[in-house]
This record gives structure tokens, C-alpha cells and sequence, in this order.
């Protein structure tokens, strides 16, 4: 069975707004103070497939009753790394609510919980629902995104296509040899999200495009998606 995906107009529309939610600046400023640019970036492109994924199963009626509120997808896939860092990046992702209030900053239990599932070998918090899921599988896949885009002639996340993607996260496990494919497979389990492998890679792929696309200020001050953006 198939469903349609959200159009590109649509998920700019969700990148705004998803912008406009973290531009109260409080997270933002506390991240790009204590994560290295890198991790950074991999925060906002985690947070980007969480949007489209949420949007994915919102508009398809695949969310659970108990499913966390999109907000909070959105934002654990931007804090998911926070505690990967500095003084805190020894038992990472165990000090997420340290790394937090080191800003003043707290977060829902709902969030902790989607941020401990993003690494269930290190903190033994399995998923449980689709966010969980969500964040799980979708953790390496956004660096292995990245990682095609920079063989690209332009070196744009905008001519990155689908099956470039597939085929090597499938078929070529040299490239980007650091990624965990067998966690972003796991996203055809019906206990998951029970997505083909090339669904879940187009909503996260296409959820990142319209990111780096989007005329946002938090684009602006990215040089990662102001260097993919078209």
C-alpha cells in the first residue's frame, strides 16, 4: 500500500514554521554555544527528517493516540545531540538534561524519552512508539545525506537524487563505511514505522531540501545549508 508524501511547497511551509518554533533562541544559542559546527549541522538535518516524518504519518493517519506532540519530534531531533560535547561527550547521550541546564534550560519528559531512543545500546531505553522510531532511524542516515551530496559536481543537497542515496546506503557499504545502515533499515519493521527503505529515505531527503531552501534565519547563520542550499 502507498501513500502520497508532502509536497515541497508543503514542507517549506513546515520548515518555517518548525524555524519559528526554535527561534525563540533559547535552544538555538545554547546549541550553537556548546556543540562543534558539525554536530550542529547533523542537529538541524535530524530535526528536519523529524518534521517530514511527522508530517508523513500525520497526513497518511499513522500516528498513535500517545504519539508525542510534533513539537516535540522537531525537537528532540535539534537536542538529541547536546550533551555531545565538551565535558558531557564522555557518556553521551546520558547527559542530556546536564548539558541543558548548564543553560537554564529543561525539557518535557516526552522529549528525554525520543532523545534516550536515538541511542538504545547506550542508554537502554528501547523505541516504543513512531516518534522513537523516527529518531532512531533516522539518526546516520543524515550524515550518509550529507556525504552524497559532497560527491555531487555542485556539491548541493538540492541535486541529490533518491536513488543516489538508496543505492549506496543498499549496495555500496564502503561509502561513508561509519554509518549504521542496519539501524536506518530498521525502518520496514511493522513494529516501527514500517516504511520501504526508499520511502523513509525520500521523506528524510526531501525534508532536508526544503530546510536548506527555506529563507530562514537559521538558515542564514548555517553555513552547511547555505553552502547546499540552491
Amino acid at each position: 500500500m502507498s501513500f502520497p508524501s508532502p509536497s515541497g511547497d508543503r514542507l517549506r511551509r513546515e520548515s518555517r514554521s518548525m524555524i519559528n518554533y526554535l527561534n525563540s533562541q533559547k535552544y538555538v544559542d545554547a546549541a550553537k554555544k556548546q556543540l562543534e559546527p558539525n554536530v550542529f549541522n547533523h542537529s538541524l538535518a535530524l530535526e528536519a527528517c523529524m518534521s517530514g516524518l511527522f508530517d508523513y504519518f500525520k497526513i497518511n493517519n499513522l500516528l498513535g493516540v500517545n504519539e508525542p506532540e510534533k513539537d516535540d519530534w522537531m525537537l528532540a531531533g535539534f537536542l538529541h545531540d547536546i550533551d555531545y560535547s565538551g565535558e558531557f561527550k564522555p557518556t553521551h547521550p546520558q547527559k542530556t538534561l546536564e548539558a541543558l541546564a548548564k543553560y537554564g534550560l529543561t525539557i518535557k519528559e516526552s522529549v528525554h524519552n525520543l532523545i534516550k531512543a536515538h541511542a538504545p545500546d547506550l542508554t537502554g531505553y528501547q523505541p516504543k512508539n513512531k516518534a522513537e522510531w523516527s529518531i532512531f532511524c533516522a539518526d546516520s542516515l543524515t550524515g550518509l545525506i550529507m556525504a552524497v551530496a559532497f560527491v555531487y559536481p555542485s556539491r548541493k543537497l538540492a541535486d541529490v537524487k533518491l536513488s543516489s542515496v538508496v543505492k549506496r546506503l543498499l549496495k555500496e557499504p564502503k561509502f561513508a563505511a561509519g554509518t549504521r545502515r542496519e539501524d536506518i533499515k530498521k525502518c520496514i519493521l511493522p513494529e516501527g514505522l514500517n516504511l520501504p527503505v526508499e520511502k523513509f529515505v525520500e521523506i528524510c531527503l526531501n525534508s532536508m531540501k526544503a530546510v536548506a531552501s527555506a529563507d530562514t534565519e537559521i538558515v542564514k547563520f548555517n553555513y552547511f545549508f547555505n553552502f547546499l542550499a540552491t
